[in-house]
């Protein structure tokens, strides 16, 4: 085979140019920059292929990279500098990998191309081409020069027959392609078997079939109720499938005094489960208007006020909203100027704050939705926030401070520096005397409003800390002669468990593989519980540190990849725990009965 150089096109939402290369076609840029045109020739014959490469696809694959491989910051970051938000790619058709896939298709291309001889004959103890090599157009055209010159005998290696595979001799022998990329993705989707999802779940319990009502959310924007999916077979006899979520489910969370459960996905709408007793029950509750075209947009964070009577959730758009217990839309927070990451209620419940990539957190008059005070400390995106009082929080940011801030002062109390990298997440302890951050400096620090700088840091991670959590023990909570516990959950696949007092880790659990995301403390703070990208949800003992129960979230048979959990929680009596999955899904274990709930 004989090939040409350079299919480049530009990028038409961005300044940045990107060169696709290919030794196989000689291409012409199509009108308008919009894709690529290739000819091919067939023994005089041509055919005319269309590969159709927009910048907006390209984008997404590359923003949906970045967050499934656990980079939400630079995804983030990312989706706001290509206005990926702007785009109207329906996210719910991309199963997760795509772009990995399409790579790991193109690499067994290039191994074809210089593998597999002109008579079909595949060439012996050829080694695997990497990645970096397959792009490398001095690589494969060597080794295309090299096999031509072991099938001619006598024709030079070097020099002159490198020119003619270069710029002459026939053109390839090869088949039309005519896919474009929004075509590949459906053929993708082809290999799932296509299955309607709506509000309506559909449970199976012990291979019985149960309909689930869907109880619409009050808006006029409700989307249009799908038909339930027939029975299918459960790894456990004792499983039960409630179908809904049509994305990832990032976010989940009980209410504090009932087993219904919210959670929040990419498909842009929050969910409540109502998993008490048999008949479960969902209300949908819709992010995005029909009328906007609008999709694939995520519901980044919610929680629970106190009582359980408001849920307040944060959207990619930069507004938060609450909603009453029902599902039914009570308030529209407008003022951030960019996605929001986080939402926390006050323990009163009068104040909502929200923290975002504007750099900001604002605090929330809960009853009326008008902002209360907007604090602009930070240099760079707000990543979370925590009450430590009704009238007193904590935000932390990518760059790298902790700010303590007080309702009517325009200056924060406390500014904490220390950490060498963003820091993810910060937490105060029950009482609210102590605060507790994590960062990808891969340190855990304790910090106290009595001195600058920090108390203890705890230095034993290995990579980024995701998160932290502290038990539900010691003075001021339900189980105030417990000792007071703090767990981390990390990248490098472990979770650790902090004698806070002494600044010494107690446990370290390393059953994980992959990195872990989530972790919660059961409401006695005897068990914990957390998710990985391992494809398991575990159970912890914390007397000992021994592991109790794997529960395994198995792998999607669309995409043939492990199913991600995002986030775990407990109930308010300790009988349940939920996990919020990368493959659409919510699960729910009965720790006392070992039964799984499903939610896809």
């Amino acid at each position: 085979w004989q090939c040409c150089l350079d299919i480049v096109f530009r990028c038409c939402s961005s300044e940045t140019s990107v060169c696709f290369q290919s030794l196989l076609f000689k291409s012409e840029l199509s009108e308008g920059l919009q894709g690529v045109q290739l000819r091919m020739r067939d023994n005089g014959a041509r055919f005319l292929a269309v590969m159709s490469i927009l910048s907006d696809e390209l984008n997404y694959l590359v923003y949906r990279y970045l967050q499934e491989s656990g980079f939400h910051h630079s995804a983030f970051t990312f989706a706001m500098e290509s206005n990926v938000s702007s785009s109207n790619i329906n996210g719910s058709q991309v199963p997760p990998g795509a772009l990995v896939g399409a790579v790991q298709r193109g690499l067994q291309y290039v191994q074809a191309e210089i593998g597999i001889s002109e008579d079909g004959s595949s060439i012996e103890d050829m080694k695997p081409v990497s990645l970096i090599h397959s792009v490398s157009p001095d690589f494969v055209a060597s080794q295309l020069t090299n096999r031509a010159a072991a099938a001619m005998p006598g024709v030079l290696t070097g020099g002159v027959a490198h020119q003619t595979l270069a710029t002459g001799g026939d053109e390839p022998r090869i088949e039309p392609v005519g896919m474009t990329l929004g075509q590949g993705m459906k053929a993708d989707m082809l290999m799932k078997e296509e299955v309607p999802n709506g509000p309506h779940a559909h449970p199976i319990v012990d291979s019985m079939d149960i309909e689930v009502p869907s109880l619409a959310a009050s808006s006029a924007t409700q989307p249009v109720p799908q038909p339930s999916l027939p029975p299918q077979p459960t790894p456990n006899n004792k499983s039960v499938i409630l179908r809904g979520h049509e994305a990832e489910v990032f976010i989940c969370a009980w209410n504090p005094f009932s087993d219904i459960l919210a959670s929040g996905s990419g498909d842009s709408t929050a969910r409540l489960w109502d998993v008490r007793g048999d008949d479960f029950q969902v209300r949908i509750l819709p992010h995005v208007t029909t009328d906007t075209n609008i999709q694939s947009k995520d519901v980044t964070t919610l929680e629970w006020n106190n009582d359980g009577s408001l849920l307040a959730t944060g959207f990619y758009d930069g507004q938060a909203r609450i909603w009453s217990q029902d599902g039914v839309l009570l308030r529209s927070l407008i003022q951030h100027q960019g996605p929001i990451f986080a939402v926390k209620w006050n323990r009163k419940g009068n104040y909502v704050v929200t923290g975002g990539v504007d750099k900001t957190a604002i605090v929330w008059e809960a009853q009326t939705g008008e902002v209360k005070q907007q604090f602009a400390f930070h240099q760079a995106p707000t990543l979370d926030v925590d009450w430590q009082s009704n009238t007193c929080f904590a935000s932390c940011s990518t760059d790298r401070d902790i700010h303590v801030c007080k309702l009517g002062l325009d200056k924060p109390v406390k500014t904490f520096k220390g950490h060498s990298n963003e820091v993810n997440t910060v937490k105060w302890d029950p009482s609210g005397s102590l605060l507790a951050s994590c960062s990808d400096d891969t340190t855990v620090k304790i910090w106290s409003l009595k001195q600058d700088m920090c108390i203890h840091s705890l230095q034993s991670h290995e990579k980024e800390i995701y998160t932290i959590k502290w038990s539900p023990t010691g003075p001021g909570t339900a189980n105030p002669h417990a000792p007071l516990l703090l767990a981390s959950a990390s990248f490098d696949a472990t979770v650790r468990v902090w004698d806070v007092d002494r600044g010494v880790c107690l446990h370290v659990l390393s059953s994980h593989q992959e990195a872990v995301y989530a972790i919660a403390f059961s409401p006695d703070g005897q068990l914990l519980a957390s998710g990985s990208f391992d494809s398991t949800l575990r159970l912890w003992g914390l007397k000992d540190g021994q592991l109790l129960h794997t529960y395994n979230t198995g792998v999607d048979p669309g995409v043939g990849a492990a199913t991600g959990v995002f986030e775990v929680c407990w109930n308010h009596d300790g009988s349940k725990v939920a996990g919020s999955c990368s493959d659409n899904t919510v699960r729910v274990l009965d720790v006392r009965k070992g039964l799984w709930y499903q939610t896809v």
